[in-house]
Formats: C-alpha cells, sequence, structure tokens
C-alpha cells in the first residue's frame, strides 16, 4: 500500500509543477493559430469588397448583360461580405487532435474523412497525433487549401460533439476555447485516451485543467490507477450517452465531475438531434463564478443564442442579483409559503395609493342627460368578481372595465329604454364609446386598476403594516418583519439592489401580474441595404446573428432543454422559476444531496417533482472523486458523517502524502488569513481559494487586498462547482453555524482544493493543542 502511495504521490504531483507555464504556453499557441484566422479572413474580406467594385465598375458599360453580370456578382459577394462579417466575433471554439485514420482520403473542407484509428496507429501505446482540426463558426482554407477553421456543422466536426471516453473513435484531447473578439482567453481540454503516451510535433501532448490529472492517472504504473480511470470514463459515457427525452438525474459527490460531464452531455445532444433542441438549450448555475467555468466547458456551437447561460440571480430579465439574503431571510423568501404571500400581494397592491395620490372609491358619470354614479361598495364588489378570474392581474383590467360598463349601463336604465335588440345594441356601443373616451373615466380607471410592475409590488411589501396583512396566517409576526426589513432598500418603484432571492419572487410576480409586450428594437442600418444592384437579387435582410441572439435571450422563456446544475441548493421558489422555463424540456439535473445548502430539502423536492411533471427520469450515479487527494476527502468526510448520518462519500483517486495543515487565528483574523494565504501562494503555483463564513465576504476581500490576482476570496455559499490549487477555510465553526444546512456548506468548502487545504480555526472552533477544530477531530 505505500509502494502504491508513493507511485500514486508522482503522479498526482507530475502535471502540478508547471500547470500555469503549459497552461499560458498552450494559450499562446491558440492565440497565434486565431491570429492567422483573423488575418485570412481579413484578405477574404479584402477579395470580396473588391469583386463589389469590380461589379460596380462593369455597371458602367451599359449593356443590358454587363447590368445583369453586374448585379449577379454584386450578389454573390454581398451575401459572403455579410456572412464574413457576422460571423467576425467570437470566431473559434474548439480543437480536436486526432490519430492517423483507416483510408487517408480528404473531404471537400480539407479534412480527412475516416472516423476510425488506422491499425498502425498505436504501437505499445505510443502515437502520434496526425491531424489537429480548429473548429469555428465557419469554414476558412489558407491559401494552399488546407483547412484553418472547420465550420462546426461540417461532418469533419462531428467528433468534437460525439465523441467519448468509451467510444473515442480518432481523437485523442479535445478542447474547448473561450475568446472574447481576437483574444484567447482560456483552453480546457478532455483526454479521451488517457492511456495513451502521445505525442505532437515530436514533443508529448500537453494537456490543460482536468484532462491533465486523467492523462497523469492514465500513465500510472499501478493496475489500480489504470482501474479508476477506466471506471471514471464509462460513469461519465453512461451519462453522456443517456437517452434524450425525459429526465436525466446525475448525482455525485464532490469532484466527481457531474457538471462537466452534464455539459458534455448537452452538447452531444445538441449535435444528434439539433432540429429537436432548435428551442435552445438553458443552462442553470448557482452562482456568476459557476457561470463563467460553464461557458468554458460546453462551446456556443457555432450560433448565439442556442444555448442561455444564466445565473440564478439573472435569470429573470432585467435583474442582476448577486447578493444574499442573510440565512433567516433566505428561508423565507425561498419557502413556498411565499407563493400565498405574493399572490395576496399582487391582488392586495390595487388597493395601495400611488404617487401620493387615493384610490378612488367612486365613479360619476353622466349617461342620457343624468349623472349616474358608482359608490364604494358597488366598486368593491365589481374588483371582487374581476379578482375572481384565473387570468394575471393586470390581463383582468380589461375584464373590470367592461364590469364598470355593465354597472353603469344597468344604473342608467338602458336596459329598459330600448325594446328592439338592434336599437339596444347600437345605444351600448355608443354608450360605451362615449364613456370610456371621457378623460375623466380614464383617469379613475389608470387610478382604480393600474398597471402594475414586479419590482413596484415587491416594493410595497417592504411596508411592514400593510405586509402583515398578506402575511396574515401564512408567516409569523418575526418573519413578516424579516421580511419586510429586508425589501427596504428599493424605492417606490422597486429599483435599488436585488438579493438573489428577490429574483424568483419578481418572477413569480411577473407571472401573477403578467408583464405588458416590450416593443422591439429597430434594427440598425446595414451598409449593404444602399448598395446599387442589391435590390432587385438579394432578398430583404432581417436581422444579423447578433441581433437574433439578444432578442432571443430577451423573448425566450421556454426551452427545449434545461440543465440545472448543483440542484440540490435550489429553493422551492427558484424550483418554480426554472420550471417555467421548461414546460416543453427534457432536463438533465446534477446535483450531491450531501453538499445541498436549502434548510428543508424535503420542501425543495416537492417544487421539484412539480417542476418536473410526470416525465420519466433515468438516474445515475458517480463514484469516484478525482479532484480532491485522499488526505483531503478523509477529513471531508468527517463533516459529511455529521451533515448527512449514513452518506457514503466518493472514493478519492489518488493520494498525495500531504495531510491538511490546521492553524489557530491569533488576535488579528485578518493578519492570520493573510498569512496562510501567503503560505499557500509559495506552496503551488496555481490559485488560492479562501473560503469564509458570508458575512466576513466584504471585510475578508480587503484582508488579502494586494496579493494578486491568484487569490480569490469566497463566500461559503459561493464555493460550490468550484475548485483551486490551495484552499483555506476560515472558521470552520462560524460556517457550520450559519445556517440549518452549516454543516453541508462546510463539507463543501472542505472539498475545494485539488493540492493543499489549510484550515484556520478561531476561539468558537476549539481547537486542540494541534489546532484541529472540534468539528473535525477523530
Amino acid at each position: 500500500m505505500a509502494a502504491q502511495n508513493a507511485t500514486s504521490a508522482q503522479v498526482a504531483t507530475e502535471p502540478e509543477k508547471a500547470a500555469d507555464g503549459i497552461r499560458d504556453r498552450e494559450i499562446g499557441a491558440e492565440q497565434h493559430h486565431l491570429d492567422r484566422v483573423y488575418r485570412r479572413l481579413e484578405e477574404k474580406i479584402h477579395e470580396a469588397e473588391f469583386l463589389m467594385d469590380d461589379a460596380a465598375k462593369r455597371g458602367q458599360v451599359g449593356t443590358p448583360g454587363a447590368l445583369a453580370e453586374r448585379d449577379a456578382q454584386v450578389f454573390r459577394a454581398g451575401i459572403h461580405l455579410n456572412r464574413l462579417n457576422s460571423e467576425f466575433e467570437d470566431f473559434l471554439f474548439g480543437r480536436i487532435d486526432l490519430l492517423l485514420g483507416k483510408d487517408g482520403k480528404k473531404g471537400p473542407d480539407g479534412a480527412y474523412t475516416s472516423v476510425e484509428p488506422a491499425d498502425d496507429a498505436v504501437r505499445d501505446e505510443r502515437a502520434e497525433i496526425a491531424e489537429t482540426l480548429h473548429i469555428g463558426r465557419i469554414g476558412v482554407l489558407d491559401a494552399d487549401y488546407s483547412p484553418l477553421v472547420i465550420d462546426w456543422r461540417a461532418p469533419a466536426a462531428a467528433p468534437f460533439y460525439r465523441a467519448t471516453p468509451v467510444a473515442p473513435g480518432r481523437v485523442v484531447r479535445r478542447r474547448v476555447i473561450r475568446s472574447k473578439g481576437r483574444r484567447v482567453l482560456g483552453v480546457e481540454d478532455d483526454l479521451l485516451r488517457p492511456e495513451l503516451r502521445t505525442t505532437l510535433d515530436g514533443e508529448a501532448l500537453p494537456v490543460v485543467g482536468d484532462g491533465a490529472l486523467m492523462a497523469a492517472l492514465g500513465q500510472a504504473r499501478s493496475h489500480t490507477m489504470r482501474d479508476i480511470v477506466s471506471s471514471i470514463q464509462a460513469e461519465q459515457d453512461l451519462v453522456i450517452r443517456a437517452p434524450a427525452a425525459s429526465v436525466t438525474e446525475v448525482e455525485g459527490g464532490p469532484g466527481t465531475g457531474k457538471t462537466a460531464v452534464a455539459l458534455h452531455r448537452a452538447a452531444y445532444l445538441l449535435y444528434q438531434d439539433r432540429r429537436r433542441y432548435a428551442g435552445g438549450i438553458l443552462v442553470v448555475s448557482p452562482t456568476p463564478l459557476l457561470v463563467a467555468y460553464t461557458e468554458g466547458v460546453l462551446p456556443s456551437l457555432g450560433e448565439e443564442g442556442q444555448v442561455a447561460i444564466r445565473a440564478l440571480g439573472s435569470l429573470v430579465d432585467g435583474a442582476e442579483a448577486d447578493t444574499y439574503d442573510e440565512p433567516a431571510v433566505a428561508r423565507i423568501k425561498g419557502s413556498s409559503r411565499m407563493l400565498k404571500v405574493l399572490r395576496k400581494a399582487a391582488r392586495g397592491a390595487l388597493e395601495v395609493p400611488r404617487d401620493g395620490g387615493e384610490v378612488p372609491d367612486r365613479l360619476r358619470v353622466v349617461a342620457f342627460g343624468a349623472r349616474v354614479e358608482l359608490g364604494a361598495e358597488e366598486l368593491q364588489r365589481i374588483r371582487q368578481t374581476a379578482l375572481g378570474g384565473t387570468a394575471p392581474v393586470n390581463l383582468l383590467r380589461p375584464r373590470a372595465r367592461r364590469l364598470i360598463l355593465d354597472a353603469l349601463w344597468a344604473k342608467a336604465g338602458g336596459a329598459r329604454r330600448y325594446t328592439d335588440p338592434e336599437l339596444a345594441a347600437e345605444a351600448r356601443a355608443a354608450f360605451d364609446e362615449d364613456v370610456t373616451t371621457e378623460d375623466d373615466f380614464l383617469a379613475f380607471l389608470a387610478a382604480w386598476w393600474p398597471e402594475l410592475t414586479p419590482r413596484q409590488v415587491l416594493a410595497l411589501m417592504a411596508d411592514e403594516r400593510r405586509l402583515a396583512r398578506w402575511t396574515r396566517r401564512v408567516l409569523n409576526p418575526r418573519e413578516t418583519r424579516l421580511l419586510a426589513r429586508s425589501l427596504g432598500r428599493l424605492d417606490g418603484d422597486g429599483k435599488g439592489p436585488l438579493s438573489v432571492h428577490d429574483v424568483a419572487l419578481l418572477d413569480e410576480l411577473e407571472t401573477l401580474l403578467g408583464a405588458p409586450a416590450r416593443p422591439r428594437k429597430p434594427r440598425e442600418a446595414d451598409p449593404l441595404d444602399q448598395l446599387t444592384g442589391l435590390e432587385e437579387l438579394m432578398p430583404e435582410r432581417g436581422e444579423t446573428r447578433r441581433e437574433r441572439a439578444e432578442r432571443l435571450a430577451q423573448e425566450r422563456r421556454d426551452y427545449a432543454h434545461v440543465i440545472v446544475d448543483e440542484a440540490q441548493d435550489l429553493t422551492p421558489m427558484q424550483w418554480r422559476m426554472v420550471g417555467r422555463r421548461g414546460r416543453h424540456a427534457t432536463w438533465t439535473v446534477v446535483g450531491d444531496p450531501a453538499q445541498s445548502s436549502w434548510s428543508d430539502p424535503d420542501e425543495a423536492g416537492l417544487a421539484r417533482d412539480e417542476a418536473l411533471g410526470t416525465r420519466p427520469r433515468r438516474r445515475f450515479r458517480l463514484t469516484v472523486n478525482y479532484r480532491n487527494p485522499a488526505e483531503i476527502a478523509e477529513l471531508a468526510a468527517k463533516v459529511l458523517a455529521l451533515a448527512m448520518p449514513g452518506m457514503e462519500s466518493p472514493s478519492a483517486v489518488r493520494s498525495t502524502g500531504v495531510v491538511p495543515r490546521f492553524a489557530v487565528a491569533g488576535p488579528d483574523l485578518a493578519a492570520s488569513v493573510r498569512a496562510e494565504a501567503r503560505h499557500l501562494l509559495d506552496d503551488v503555483e496555481g490559485t488560492v481559494g479562501v473560503v469564509v463564513p458570508m458575512a466576513r465576504r466584504a471585510e475578508a476581500r480587503g484582508w488579502l487586498a494586494g496579493l494578486g490576482d491568484r487569490v480569490v476570496v469566497l463566500g461559503s455559499l459561493e464555493a460550490k462547482g468550484l475548485e483551486y490549487d490551495a484552499t483555506v477555510v476560515v472558521t470552520p465553526a462560524e460556517i457550520a453555524d450559519e445556517s440549518p444546512a452549516g454543516l453541508r456548506v462546510l463539507y463543501v468548502a472542505l472539498t475545494r482544493a485539488t493540492q493543499r487545504l489549510t484550515v484556520l480555526a478561531g476561539e468558537r472552533d476549539e481547537p486542540d493543542a494541534d489546532g484541529v477544530p472540534d468539528l473535525l477531530r477523530d
């Protein structure tokens, strides 16, 4: 066993030594290729512009044949130029490195067509990369007609989406490239054949990200390590290739790769059945930090608007929230009890005066030469009758208007004045027109049944007395007071900072109220619209790709496939919000009950079942932890045993021989945290995450100011799904005491590190002589 651990330690540390250097070098290599692509694109644009200029000159000849030739050439060049310009941004997103193929034939895009490797492509577990393909929005050939970029729709690009660890075909390495404009921001590799010793241009194939660890494990001398790699691959492949229909549920502990596997599954499904998922894919992540990671794993598939990646705090258009309520308030806002409160608030808001005015309690009109009046009781009956409908409150306004006109007509004796039905109908139409065009009536209706917005109703809930009427027999007085105070940061129109939990309330209110239709933005003028010769031959230009993407992002509320990451953290109200966006969707839901930060999993489970409906479910469990060394996983398992007795933690792949470090904070907590962060910066070449209780987030950022970009400060609820080379967990007892789910949150915090973990104890941790907190002792 000692020998095996030594081998494991060696395997684990080899890719760690120069990880940052390899990453920077590979980003530089992709940047070099992207620069070359853009130079070629610019050449093609200049060619198209030259053809259009040449076509304009041909028109000066004046003969019918010359004019027709000019129009045809302008048409072709204009289409080409418009396409090149529209595809110019964020152009490149993928790469595959391939073994030699069986037949050696090339397709029209310049890539080899063979799917399977040649018989002699691998010898003694060694292989050479024979072909590298970059995947992007459109195909680009160099001046010698060799492929610089393969169009993502081309057959040659299919292995980028379809290859899996169990069925890799010719693919050895799959790389996702993150870029913005002309700049490469990052790369992330999947190694589909980790057992091979592969070379590229005579040098060992470099691998970045989790793929680097898989490469080291796959090439380990121990058969046990090889077996673990096979286990990881088989587990992941089952999820990726699961049938598309219904709901795919994936559970797995920390480090099992469930997020990456679910995202690769989405890419696989999209490419397998493009038409079915033309309605778009929604990826829901718990935090903006995890959204950034998600964007690096799931490529855009070449079309803007096809995949929407949203944090829970930005799932509602116009809302952007990244702040958190204190745990007691979050429990109130997330509870399904809020549905009753919001229903009462949506209707009760009609009776709250707006803009310093009053809600009118009587209506007077002149009809048939006499004054007709509706009093407070009559108006109240009409309001109650109108609200008896099931439509949203704003959409019930026409019904209320009709009921008011009915009451006025009846009170004026209109029905008695006409015995002929046709005359009665004409008189009634004239009566309605006379009344509804009066300024006084319009002013009355605007004040008596105003058009409400979700933000306005949320702001009205900040008044504790008013809120108490809407929360009666739903919340207790203390809960009502906490809820009202938390909403006090909003002004009268609801403007002001929102918390993540407020966004789900806004979405519910939008459903209860009904949102008015938004006017579409006018399209910006295109220079091609002004070119001579295009009017007759070119179809009228519609939206550009980017314009369409922006519109879809704003308008789309229902998706063809929904991916929910860290699903165990969604509150009942958040499940309702997400469920509305997947009413006709297939789903991929990933999570881990042991990492849940929500205090009532049973209540959330009911809301989850309602969101997913009666769709059949396929369940998978990932069991191998390849993020944490065994020494860190063993420490975290002690907290898991307290948080969820009987729950098994995933099996750690590797052992480094480096045990977690324990330290006790001195009188100056800030200085102690800074010292531990500095210590880890010296130990590792990568990132250091400092996890603190949520209440200490702001001050902790001040403690670590000036230490550089490698140090990241996280509140305990923000650490979910993320990983760092080293982690400092500050005052674990405070994290555990933050909420009823505090022990599960602490378990998450302890499982973020890939190399080193330091636990910094405070006075509340009751550390022993070795600095080990009471919670973490045997």
